[in-house]
């Protein structure tokens, strides 16, 4: 009898010992997929930046010389393209989607109870001016969890993705509570962006100390008061 059981424990074993390195296997290959298709995308993005470049640069260029500059001056030799450069940088957010931010990143948990990150860093250009508007993400949540939960810095990411962009914060708010939802499909989802204006402090009004607060109130968040004031309870601790 003993023989027969050890036997049968030894099969069993064996059998999970299969299917571990089947799944195991199965799951290095989909990474290697994703990395591959990551680099692929990543080579092309750049490739297009790259050929762009010159064309950016050159509108750089005129601009300097119509305001009366010098651009053969030694300070002013290579801005038209660092500027350039760094128009593309702030700009990122072109070539980038949430589905590739979130790379497989969206976990089943039991848990259906306010998630909140808080103070996320943002920087973005007014769309109107081409000047920065800057501040915090200071609350992206109350989004309740649908037996799905996402990495938290991904929360983060998406922030950059759409911040990396010309815009308006109403905008901006809106489109990071939408691409939440679409992700995760919650039962909720608030985002609060608090943030200060150069084209009303460095132009215009010149009003040094003015923040502007925007937010999106999706689901439960909108439509359940009692979801809503918890919410914004938590929001002023």
């Amino acid at each position: 009898m003993n023989g027969h059981s050890n036997g049968k424990i030894s099969n069993t074993v064996e059998d999970y010992n299969r299917n571990e390195k089947k799944c195991f296997g199965d799951l290095a290959v989909e990474m290697k997929k994703s990395a591959v298709i990551c680099e692929q995308e990543f080579s092309r993005k750049k490739t297009e930046d790259e050929s762009r470049l010159p064309a950016i640069e050159a509108a750089y260029s005129i601009i300097l010389r119509e305001l009366g500059e010098d651009t053969d001056r030694q300070g002013l030799l290579r801005t038209p393209l660092r500027a350039a450069k760094a128009m593309q940088f702030l700009t990122k957010g072109y070539h980038e989607n949430v589905n590739d931010i979130l790379n497989d990143a969206i976990f089943d948990e039991d848990h259906d109870e306010m998630v909140i990150v808080k103070d996320i860093d943002m920087f973005s250009l007014c769309e109107h001016h081409l000047v920065p508007f800057f501040g915090k993400v200071s609350h992206i949540g109350c989004y309740l969890p649908n037996q799905k939960v996402v990495g938290l810095s991904k929360l983060a990411r998406i922030v950059e993705i759409f911040s990396r962009r010309l815009q308006v914060q109403e905008r901006l708010t809106k489109q990071i509570a939408t691409a939440v939802s679409e992700a995760l499909q919650p039962k909720g989802v608030a985002v609060v962006i608090e943030a200060a204006h150069m084209c009303m402090v460095m132009r215009g009004v010149q009003k040094i100390n003015t923040r502007t607060v925007t937010s999106t109130m999706l689901g439960l968040c909108r439509e359940d008061p009692k979801t809503r004031e918890e919410f914004l309870s938590l929001t002023m601790r």
